[in-house]
C-alpha cells in the first residue's frame, strides 16, 4: 500500500492500495477519485503501515484510507471498526477525523 503524509496544522495521512492509484470510481451521485498528487507516497508493508497509523493516531492526525488492504490495516491498528467503512463501486474507504 501507499502512504503519504500531508503536513499542516493537523497532519493528514493518506493511505491507499497501490493498484487503486490514479483510478476513479463512481456510484450514483458519489465519486471516489484516487489522485496521485494526494495518495502517491511511500510503498509500505502491512506491519509498517500499522505502526505508522498508530504513531499518527497519537499525533492527532486525520486519516483518509482507501482499499481493502488499507482499511484492513486500519482495523488491525484499532482506529476503525468494519461498520465505519463505506463503499463506492465496491471500493472500501473511510475518513477518520479524531
Amino acid at each position: 500500500m501507499l502512504i503519504k503524509i500531508h503536513e499542516s496544522y493537523r497532519d493528514v495521512v493518506a493511505i491507499c492500495d497501490k493498484e487503486l492509484l490514479g483510478k476513479k470510481f463512481e456510484q450514483g451521485k458519489y465519486q471516489l477519485d484516487i489522485k496521485e498528487n494526494f495518495f502517491k507516497g511511500d510503498e509500505t508493508a502491512e506491519e509498517k503501515a500499522i505502526e505508522l497509523i498508530k504513531h499518527f493516531l497519537d499525533e492527532d492526525a486525520t486519516f483518509y484510507i482507501v482499499g481493502k488492504k488499507s482499511t484492513a490495516c486500519a482495523i488491525q491498528a484499532g482506529i476503525i471498526s468494519k461498520e465505519r467503512i463505506k463503499k463506492i463501486d465496491g471500493v472500501p474507504f473511510v475518513l477518520v477525523l479524531l
